[in-house]
């Protein structure tokens, strides 16, 4: 039996799952929250995580990618078994289920690091309790994401900065996470090291970016296709997760560079916290340290479940989470392996044939992707939780069925199209209507125009993404007719633009503006060449 006051991650149950139809069906105690312990080993029944906010959703998954790769012996290239890396974990995926003897051993050696509090709490820094100044912590408010904090608004909650309510310790291991991937720069605790104190934070690895997560029908086949082949010189002595480190680095020291898969996913932290529990209820926490974890230098962004973009400097940046923008307008960018346009977008690298691929070509349902991310500035604002999961879609990856490429993405294109087409209609009809060059229903009306025709854009892209031939017959554009998707794009922009401008054509004026702006949704005037 675990002790309390340790909150031991492995045994403590407090990440919430969702059991398969079978679990459920079995008879068998399904409890809501699990420990770490119960997680892996039952992962073959339980469908996916249940956590509601989806940075922490993101967080833990990666957390859970390095631990399947420590319990299955695939951190490294060559476990002297003979066989390669592939073998093993196809081996692994038909068995069914993750090893109960690498879980068992696994925990065993490291359930002194796994624990909430103690001489060395999980993920965090004791040494905060003597380099900060305990009476200016940064307190439960500014742990918890949805909680304002200062002069914050509300997200979700409404507390007191003054008399916050203390945090329960699982939902506190979340919003610690969430910091360690997602935290904002700025001020945070005043942090002294070497007999200089300094505020200044940088921003977390994935802040502002959303993250493409292969997703299989239970957290077993998940977990699986989320793991990375490592290089062959890559070795778990050296290739340490936050916790194993054997000695903490030095705040005044650059960060240690990653090593390999395991600490790409787990060490790539730009912020230093320490949890407080409450001395009369030692299952929750009511204070917080937040600070940086090294005053200067900072680890390149190289996350493998993001889209990397290019600036128009030439500079690699992650695609932005942006709750405006449904997911299957970046499908392509999944899939294809040149998705090609201004950005130069490149997939993530979870989603190359030795990776996901695999994983997905050999399961009886391909596998789905679930988007995860935080729309927020590059500082210290939090805008909206973005995620999404799209249907089983990786058999229709370009390295797995060519012939679908092209179709993929001349259907994102055109969906995306006649969306802008739409939204510039009904500003053009705005202006001409109320006769300003800016007017400020402009701004309304295309929001009016974006909310009735995005939905029904992704109904009609997947339908038309369901009918595309995987089987190889039919070669071209795996079957798909461009006309007639183009036509049905089309009359989903017509009832927008109608449902919009319909209010103003009772007068002339606004008849005529309207009649006069409707041509921008067929491409708009031309010019004639001379």
């Amino acid at each position: 039996m675990f002790t309390v006051s340790a909150f031991p991650l492995d045994e403590a149950p407090w990440i919430p799952v969702l059991w398969t139809p079978a679990a459920q069906a079995g008879g068998q105690h399904l409890p809501p929250l699990v420990g770490l312990r119960t997680l892996l080993a039952r992962s073959h029944e339980i469908s996916s995580l249940a956590i509601t906010e989806p940075p922490a959703y993101s967080a833990v998954l990666r957390t859970l990618y390095a631990l399947t790769a420590r319990v299955c012996a695939l951190d490294e290239d060559d476990d002297g078994s003979g066989e390669d890396w592939s073998e093993r974990r196809l081996n692994i995926l038909d068995a069914g289920r993750l090893p109960a003897d690498g879980i068992t051993a696994y925990f065993d050696a490291w359930a002194h690091r796994l624990c909430l509090f103690g001489e060395r709490p999980w993920m965090q820094d004791p040494r905060l309790v003597e380099q900060c100044d305990p009476a200016r912590s940064a307190g439960v408010n500014k742990l918890v994401p949805t909680r304002p904090s200062g002069n914050n608004h509300a997200w979700f909650t409404h507390v007191q900065d003054g008399d916050p309510d203390p945090v329960p310790a699982g939902e506190a291991v979340l919003s610690l996470l969430t910091w360690h991937y997602y935290g904002p720069s700025g001020r945070g605790s005043a942090r002294t090291v070497g007999g200089t104190a300094s505020a200044n934070m940088k921003a977390g690895p994935l802040r502002g970016a959303l993250s493409y997560h292969p997703e299989g029908s239970t957290l077993f086949e998940t977990l699986l296709a989320g793991l990375f082949h490592p290089d062959p010189q890559v070795s778990r002595t050296t290739d340490r997760c936050m916790w194993e480190w054997q000695e903490l680095p030095d705040p005044d020291a650059p960060p240690p560079p990653v090593q390999g898969p395991c600490s790409r996913l787990t060490a790539v932290s730009q912020h230093a916290l320490l949890l407080i529990p409450d001395p009369d209820d030692e299952n929750v926490v009511k204070d917080a340290f937040i600070t940086w974890a090294y005053r200067d230098g900072r680890l390149p962004r190289d996350d493998p479940f993001l889209i990397w973009q290019i600036s128009q400097e030439g500079n690699p940046y992650p695609r932005p989470a942006d709750s405006g923008r449904a997911l299957w307008r970046d499908i392509d960018g999944l899939l294809l392996l040149k998705p090609g346009g201004a950005s130069q977008a490149r997939h993530p690298e979870v989603f190359s044939p030795s990776h996901a691929l695999e994983v997905s070509d050999v399961l009886d349902r391909p596998l789905a992707v679930r988007a995860l991310g935080f729309e927020q500035d590059g500082q210290a604002k939090d805008r909206q939780f973005v995620a999404g999961l799209t249907p089983p879609v990786l058999d229709r990856a370009e390295k797995t069925n060519p012939a679908v490429a092209p179709a993929v993405g001349w259907l994102r294109r055109t969906g995306e199209l006649y969306g802008r087409r739409v939204q510039y209609a009904v500003r053009r009809a705005c202006q001409l209507y109320t006769r300003e060059t800016r007017p400020k229903e402009a701004d309304n009306w295309a929001e009016r125009a974006a909310a009735l025709y995005w939905p029904q854009a992704e109904e009609e892209f997947w339908s038309r993404f369901d009918g595309l031939d995987t089987t190889g017959a039919l070669l071209v554009e795996a079957g798909l007719d461009r006309n007639a998707a183009r036509r049905a794009f089309l009359r989903i922009a017509e009832r927008a633009y109608a449902s919009v401008t319909e209010p103003v054509c009772h007068t002339q004026r606004g008849a005529r503006a309207v009649a006069d702006a409707r041509t921008e949704l067929y491409g708009g005037n031309r010019r004639p060449r001379s």
